[in-house]
């Protein structure tokens, strides 16, 4: 008998998520909108619900920092964090990567000062886009909590051995109560093999792990955790396709939506994916042949799968939510004009930010990014387009 959703907050759901997964170790500290996550997996520690050490840290620097040794001493290991948290962790994201530690990272993404905003954009994981972890964004609790536990699996495999981040939506995702499926424990236990680390700290077998490189092989170390992130697209793509196998829902690293014919695709990552179907659907009814391209797998970033996706539009409207600062695109068109530089009549590519500080994005926005994408093609003007702004 299939199992029957339950109404829970999608942060408490993550956190249920990483109790299914028998994390051995959560680093904790609260900061706004992430605090549900780890004030849960307090109460599941405190319960007996969780047998896991449970470490109150007086940073997000030492949170980070506590991950990684527990991760290099072979635990399955977690924490969550946002907005000036991941800031204040940053020295250390970039350390976990290269030392080939599995963390698993929830971050409930959310504007970065200054000036100070509590709520929802991407530009505090796009701080961070560089530093080697795996990323993936979830579109609803449902894709909240199965990433969570896919997240364990993919860091974890012997072939990959790297962190991956989590990105959901703060307070537009993280605080909402939604229908979700829980697995049971023994389905997780199943689809997910133990922590095996081959290299790892041993007080019985002494090991140093993070040395000073020279400049004689700091090059040679960088390109071999390139490599393996690179590389590890495929490993998440098999892990999918297990996941899917094993519950019934599957996942891509990019997901389509009435995009074969389409000759506007609108490019989007996060929960406004769903908004944006739903104004599609609209704009289909009147007319108009607009699809829609969500991309779940930032980091590594599916190249050739957007490549084949957006190659047969004739406009590309990618929708960014980080400005970078003194440059004329946001993050992700960046990365989807890079794709497409080399193909054979690549499509015109705009880029509208929207949605910076938490500010709502309605269909409405949607409906206009497609009209202007349309006066740009006629009237050859700017390709990049702040959505909404106050003059």
């Amino acid at each position: 008998m299939a199992k029957k959703p339950i109404g829970i907050e999608v942060s408490l759901a993550v956190a249920e998520a990483v109790k299914l997964c028998d994390a051995d170790v959560v680093a904790a500290y609260p900061i706004t909108p992430q605090t549900h996550i780890v004030e849960h997996l307090s109460e599941l520690v405190a319960n007996g619900e969780l047998d896991a050490a449970y470490i109150p840290v007086e940073s997000e620097h030492s949170a980070m920092s506590s991950c990684i040794g527990s991760s290099a001493a072979g635990a399955r290991t977690f924490t969550a964090t946002s907005s000036q948290g991941l800031a204040l962790m940053n020295e250390m994201i970039y350390i976990a990567p290269v030392l080939r530690t599995p963390i698993v990272l929830a971050i409930a993404n959310r504007a970065l000062s200054a000036p100070i905003n509590i709520w929802n954009d991407h530009s505090d994981i796009m701080s961070v886009r560089d530093a080697g972890w795996i990323a993936v964004f979830a579109e609803n609790g449902q894709e909240a909590l199965d990433l969570t536990i896919m997240a364990f699996k993919i860091g974890e495999r012997p072939d990959v051995r790297l962190p991956v981040s989590l990105n959901i939506d703060g307070f537009t995702l993280s605080h909402f109560i939604e229908p979700i499926i829980i697995p049971d424990h023994e389905e997780v236990q199943a689809f997910l093999p133990p922590n095996e680390a081959t290299v790892k700290l041993d007080v019985a077998n002494p090991i140093s792990i993070g040395l000073l490189a020279n400049p004689e092989t700091y090059t040679e170390i960088r390109k071999a955790t390139d490599d393996i992130l690179l590389a590890s697209k495929d490993k998440v793509i098999e892990v999918f396709k297990e996941f899917g196998k094993a519950f019934g829902r599957h996942y891509r690293v990019i997901e389509t939506y009435r995009h074969e014919d389409a000759e506007i695709v609108l490019v989007t990552m996060g929960s406004i994916s769903e908004t944006a179907m739903t104004a599609i659907d609209e704009m289909r009814e009147a007319g108009e042949k607009v699809g829609l391209i969500r991309i779940r797998l930032w980091r590594p970033f599916p190249v050739e799968e957007l490549k084949a996706a957006l190659v047969s539009a004739k406009v590309v409207a990618v929708v960014d939510r980080h400005m970078v600062m003194g440059a004329p695109n946001g993050p992700v068109c960046l990365e989807i004009k890079s794709a497409l530089y080399d193909a054979l009549n690549p499509p015109k590519v705009f880029n509208f930010i929207m949605g910076l500080g938490g500010r709502d994005v309605r269909r409405v926005d949607f409906k206009t990014v497609v009209e202007r994408s349309k006066s740009l093609v006629k009237g050859g003007q700017s390709s990049f387009e702040i959505v909404g702004v106050y003059e």
